[in-house]
């Protein structure tokens, strides 16, 4: 007796079919779109694991493979042409469906979001993972960069836009309407991306100071009681925070351009605008900390230890030189296995090109900021002459570009270890990513047909 299958697996099987913009395809995508408006977070696993079972045929990709090692040029282009058709998975024509009419892209954004919570609170939801780069990478092709339009919000927008900004602040949380408007006033500015693929929605937004000098405190910027600047005279643009609005669209990088894009929109409004810089936070640095255990001098340990320490003057001044030291260690010492920055926000900021510039102590006193970076706080510079070789050179092998200031800091800094730590200057991955853009240039004229 053949196993009875349900209108949903019905739909998926016709979708992985039929040819995009088929009309036939439409009552099938109104079905998957009506079953998972309705679906519980146990059909919804079920329809992942449909969506996850459609992946590439190992046989074909085999075979593809094989004929690809073929000595014939020819014979080998079209074997390879075949092995990118066959290593595409068989969800990739139901997710197209999806996202076109009477579907839209906001179903499949919907549904990442979906996953990637079902994949954080259920433990049988673990090995959906590689569905969930399939997902990324799918939105991320779907969403032209070039398409994206920079707008500045204002008090003027509507209160659901607003009501999403403030809900979606995910750096510094929004204290009410008041604290809303504040950073929205004349010497603050909110830039955010938006995309005709997902009309009327920001998918992520920054949150902008202009001040005379870069802050070293968020106080500074967050407190509605300080003395306002005047735009037009504004020496900085400093970056608070950059938030994504979408959780279905995490790890696709649209805010590495936003920076790009409003400094170049503030450069134009405001031309006396000189410096533009960050005031970041320093997530990953108390864990870290913690993790060198006997390695930390005991002076630190024990005065970390006090309780508030942080509202202790004593505890201050013995804590104050020693964790600006090992804060500026860890920014330029602190390595993942594939020898990145460990800490997220610097991985985000020097891959787009800044240069760590200053190490702020007790910028941010709240409970938060104490807890994941005892309050330390990093300016980093996104300086208009540097920022492309800076990235370049990151590119190639995470060389890191630091004020002096800073690398005294880190010298300073007596911690041992677990390995010592190579330091490549900026200069020489700089020189190294020119010798291999004109290698790979010269690989490709010896490579090109005679004649062309």
């Amino acid at each position: 007796m053949p196993v009875r299958t349900t209108p949903v697996e019905r739909a998926v099987d016709a979708l992985r079919r039929l040819p995009i913009g088929d009309l036939a395809a439409r009552d099938h995508v109104r079905t998957v779109r009506s079953t998972l408006a309705i679906a519980n977070d146990d059909e919804l696993l079920r329809f992942l694991r449909l969506l996850d079972r459609l992946d590439v045929d190992p046989p074909r990709v085999e075979r593809d493979l094989e004929r690809a090692r073929t000595s014939d040029p020819v014979e080998r282009r079209v074997a390879l042409a075949h092995l990118r058709r066959a290593l595409e998975p068989a969800r990739d024509a139901v997710l197209r469906h999806l996202a076109a009419p009477p579907g839209d892209l906001r179903m499949v954004v919907d549904l990442r979001a979906a996953l990637m919570a079902l994949m954080a609170k259920r433990a049988d939801a673990a090995d959906l993972r590689p569905l969930d780069d399939d997902l990324r990478t799918f939105l991320a092709s779907r969403l032209d960069l070039g398409l994206l339009e920079l707008r500045r919000l204002t008090w003027a927008d509507s209160a659901a836009l607003l009501e999403r900004l403030a809900r979606s602040e995910a750096v510094h949380a929004v204290r009410g309407w008041f604290d809303l408007k504040d950073r929205l006033d004349d010497d603050r500015r909110v830039y955010a991306f938006f995309h005709p693929a997902l009309p009327g929605t920001p998918l992520v937004f920054t949150e902008v100071a202009l001040t005379d000098d870069i802050p070293a405190s968020i106080r500074a910027i967050l407190n509605k009681d300080a003395p306002r600047v005047d735009p037009a005279s504004a020496r900085c643009a400093t970056f608070y925070s950059i938030s994504n609005c979408e959780p279905g669209l995490t790890g696709i990088p649209f805010g590495n351009a936003l920076i790009k894009h409003a400094v170049e929109q503030l450069r134009g409004e405001l031309p006396r605008l000189r410096t533009f810089a960050t005031l970041s936070p320093l997530p990953g640095f108390a864990a870290w900390v913690r993790s060198l255990g006997d390695r930390v001098a005991p002076e630190v340990r024990s005065a970390l230890a006090i309780p508030a320490w942080h509202r202790n003057a004593a505890a201050c001044a013995t804590l104050r030189e020693p964790l600006l030291r090992l804060a500026a260690r860890y920014l330029l010492a602190a390595k993942r296995e594939d020898d990145a920055p460990r800490d997220a926000v610097a991985r985000f900021h020097l891959a787009n090109g800044a240069l760590i510039e200053r190490i702020d102590w007790l910028a941010d006193p709240a409970q938060r900021g104490i807890e994941q970076s005892f309050g330390v706080m990093v300016n980093y510079r996104y300086a208009l002459d540097r920022y492309p070789a800076n990235q370049l050179a990151y590119a190639t092998n995470h060389a890191i570009d630091a004020a002096s200031a800073v690398k005294a800091l880190a010298l300073a800094d007596p911690t041992v270890l677990d390995k010592a730590q190579p330091v490549v200057s900026r200069r020489a991955a700089l020189l190294a990513a020119i010798r291999g853009v004109a290698s790979r240039a010269k690989r490709m004229v010896a490579r090109a047909p005679a004649g062309a």
